[in-house]
């Protein structure tokens, strides 16, 4: 059982805030190892390296009628036209493996575009990141398609799979089966025995990655995507990044703009990642915000008095009855699907996946009621969806790119008796997903790579305004990450804007003052005030 694409697609967005929390960074390289991309000097570096690649800028690319999406990007059939007949097509684009290398070793990105309505009236590419990290652009953006629609009045619609993620040399490391043990081992270890097995999986999986993926392990991260879409300008032949990134996203175009303040167009951030945070103060915020729409949604149950089929007269009696869920299935896991059993660890996940969209809290209310009577099949499909396990029992590469990336970016490396010294923390944080959230501080342990920095630079002094949503229920980019990066990008740079609603990110809310606003800014130009509110 799979669950609808729209779903998929806004997990994929932030899959890093409930598997690996942790602040997506950057990385570049030096003699084929990491280094620290966060001074002045590293954005003149960059730009450096991007005009030393000027070969590839030449390139021209071959747009083909898309192919479904392999088993790496999600599976699934080939994007149907847009609802006007408009298809969608595909390409490859050759880049660097080694910005540093720049005339060595190349790796090909997967593009995906629909074309702007009217060629006349036609600004540019809009390249859309959809997060994760490891989220793949080129099945996630025909998902979005008639949401984005709009925006084709001047756009060509592209987006792309970033560098080790999907088709563009996907980083590989377990196999099948070795991710369905993964998956339920206990992630909130509470006695000696199940800390071991939790430490001795992590190194396990790293291990892997290096066996089948070391090549591309120090070369996928958050810089040298960054450098990747100043490449794919040149080659989409913009003088400016016309840009729309999400979750995950935010912190690449944060990124770009750092590297390349004078090359930025009209740029959107929407589901801001707080650039400002290390991984223990990004991970606590993302606790509070998970909680915060756990606490949402149990009121809004509450509201609906017997119209809601969850136990309880009070918010903090619908919580309880899902604490109390979770820890019977920490005991004993339920029948799920098929063979498979609901753990505590995927019932967790699943909860997590409901609660980035309202829209799919029914579905949350759905699946603990039934794990309740003993049927743990809608939670784990809720949980394989942010997995990534398809319906055939395969994964995508998601979240081995997500680690990838995380690890080549955060240099924290955490062991289990400083996870544990902040367990106390992350409870009061939340009671519901603050253990699951700290143990994740470890998934970089062992890893083969070392990180790049604890924070990112995204300061961008004379880069174009650059438009900063921030979501005020926001589950996983805690709503004060807006301005965070708003004020991180510089004055007269970040203009933020703010969406009190519910749910991951703004845009896809459906909100149509969020929808006018940012097109009168990409498609016209129109950069709104400072403070805007959209209600």
């Amino acid at each position: 059982m799979r669950t609808s694409p729209a779903l998929r697609a806004a997990a994929l967005a932030a899959t890093a805030t409930v598997l690996l929390p942790l602040t997506a960074c950057s990385e570049s390289s030096d003699k084929g190892g990491p280094v620290g991309p966060q001074s002045s000097p590293l954005a003149a570096n960059a730009a450096e390296a991007s005009s030393s690649s000027g070969y590839l800028a030449s390139q021209k690319l071959t747009w083909k009628p898309c192919p479904a999406p392999s088993p790496e990007q999600g599976g699934g059939k080939a994007p149907a036209p847009l609802p006007d007949g408009t298809p969608w097509e595909c390409s490859f684009m050759k880049v660097p493996l080694d910005y540093a290398n720049p005339g060595g070793e190349t790796i090909e990105l997967a593009l995906i575009r629909a074309r702007a309505k009217n060629p006349d009236k036609r600004i540019g590419s809009l390249i859309f990141n959809f997060g994760g990290p490891g989220a793949s652009g080129v099945a996630t953006l025909p998902a979005f398609g008639t949401d984005y629609d709009k925006l084709r009045a001047g756009y060509d619609l592209v987006s792309f799979d970033p560098r080790g993620v999907g088709r563009s040399a996907g980083v590989e490391c377990e196999t099948d089966r070795q991710l369905d043990a993964r998956y339920e081992t206990d992630a909130t270890p509470d006695n000696s025995a199940e800390v071991n097995a939790f430490v001795k999986d992590i190194k396990t999986f790293a291990l892997a990655c290096k066996k089948n993926s070391g090549k591309e392990l120090p070369y996928v991260g958050t810089t040298n995507a960054a450098r990747d879409l100043d490449l794919m300008r040149q080659v989409l032949g913009d003088k400016k990044l016309y840009y729309f990134g999400i979750s995950y996203g935010t912190e690449l175009g944060g990124v770009y703009a750092n590297l390349f303040p004078k090359n930025v167009g009209r740029s959107v951030l929407d589901g801001v990642v707080n650039p400002t945070l290390d991984t223990v103060q990004s991970s606590l915020g993302q606790a509070r915000g998970f909680q915060l729409a756990l606490d949402n949604f149990a009121k809004d149950c509450v509201n609906r008095g017997a119209a809601c089929k969850l136990p309880g007269s009070t918010e903090q009696e619908v919580e309880q009855g899902i604490s109390g869920l979770l820890t019977r299935l920490e005991k004993t896991p339920i029948p799920g699907l098929g063979t498979r059993q609901l753990t505590q660890s995927l019932a967790i996940t699943g909860i997590a996946a409901a609660l980035y969209s309202k829209e799919t809290w029914p579905l949350l209310e759905q699946g603990v009621d039934e794990a309740d009577g003993g049927n743990g099949a809608l939670l784990l499909a809720l949980a394989d969806s942010l997995n990534g396990r398809q319906a055939d029992g395969h994964y995508d590469n998601l979240m081995a790119a997500n680690t990838a990336i995380n690890c080549a970016d955060s240099k924290e490396r955490f062991t289990a008796d400083q996870t544990m010294a902040k367990l106390s923390e992350f409870r009061s944080a939340s009671p519901v997903f603050g253990d699951y959230l700290a143990w994740g501080l470890m998934a970089c342990t062992g890893w083969p790579v070392a990180g790049a920095w604890e924070t990112p630079d995204v300061s961008a002094p004379g880069a174009a305004p650059v438009l900063v949503i921030g979501n005020t229920g926001d589950p996983a980019t805690p709503y004060a990450g807006a301005k965070a990066m708003a004020d991180a990008l510089g004055k007269g740079v970040g203009v933020q804007m703010t969406y009190e609603g519910q749910g991951h990110g703004a845009y896809n809310s459906g909100n149509a003052c969020v929808q006018k606003t940012v097109g009168g800014y990409l498609l016209d130009g129109k950069v709104p005030a400072a403070g805007t509110v959209c209600k």
